[in-house]
């Protein structure tokens, strides 16, 4: 990572990302990255407009995706892929059923907010191709129909926080069940911010890391190949010790800023930038 640029966690307008594949792979490049991959969620949509993009303007681009998934116990997570074939068929029967399940979380959502007051539906959404609608997506929505000022008002506990629109969930699949697709699908399955994660414990406390590491070693009996260590949610102390999960479970270390919007110069530093930047 000292010797290349990198960005392994990107979003695009194929899902709720605000700048477009070939304004991403463009960025990059004037940017001066290396390497950078698309990992939208659920889909793979952006893909092909970003690859040739990147032949164009000669930067690397690693074709991925991101998927919400759920352990055994119940524990949420977020699965990356790497150099996805994705032209699989078995992925893309597995990318229809999660594209399946979020239109009916939606339709609930919608439901959910029209009975609290909020005068909204799918139509007001400028939504990402194959039709894909987040929560963020929504958020923008709002704003825009004036009903709230800032996107952040979105997930008050009066809105998307609120416990009626948080009682209604997307079917996720198990981690072991995205994994192996993943994988038969040629790709390297990565856990993505495994800060993230709730219900484990206090995220950086000894309890958080203790189960995490449990977690990292049932994922990796399952298939897992590697950690996202360096994401702007993780702090250097915390970055450094999922470095150590990693070396301990013989995982590749990635780095990601998970950016969704306009202009990537503006993506969150991760802890090994912030670093950099002090020192420098």
């Amino acid at each position: 990572m000292d010797d290349y640029k990198v960005d392994f966690h990107i979003h695009t307008t194929a899902s709720d990302g605000e700048a477009t594949p070939t304004q991403i792979v463009k960025q990059a490049k004037e940017l001066d990255y290396d390497i950078i991959a698309i990992t939208d969620h659920d889909n793979t949509d952006g893909i092909a407009e970003a690859a040739i993009a990147a032949e164009a303007v000669g930067i690397r681009l690693v074709p991925g995706i991101e998927i919400a998934v759920v352990t055994e116990e119940g524990t949420g997570l977020h699965m990356l892929g790497y150099n996805i074939d994705i032209e699989n068929e078995e992925l893309k029967a597995f990318l229809e059923t999660m594209i399946e399940r979020r239109r009916e979380r939606n339709r609930q959502l919608f439901q959910a907010l029209n009975e609290m007051g909020y005068d909204i539906s799918s139509e007001d959404i400028e939504a990402g191709k194959n039709d894909f609608i987040g929560k963020p997506l929504i958020a923008r929505a709002l704003v825009r129909k004036g009903c709230i000022k800032e996107e952040r008002q979105a997930y008050s506990k009066e809105i998307l926080g609120s416990a009626k629109c948080r009682a209604i969930k997307k079917v996720k699949p198990l981690a072991k069940e995205a994994i192996k697709v993943i994988t038969e699908a040629g790709g390297t399955p990565v856990l993505a911010h495994p800060i993230q994660a709730r219900g484990i414990g206090r995220p950086g406390s000894e309890t958080f890391y203790s189960n995490m590491d449990k977690i990292v070693r049932r994922l990796k009996q399952q298939g897992l190949k590697g950690l996202e260590c360096f994401h702007p949610d993780q702090n250097f102390e915390q970055s450094m010790r999922f470095v150590e999960m990693a070396e301990k479970y013989h995982l590749h270390i990635t780095r990601g800023s998970d950016f969704h919007g306009k202009n990537l110069a503006d993506a969150d530093k991760t802890a090994n930038e912030r670093e950099q930047i002090n020192k420098g």
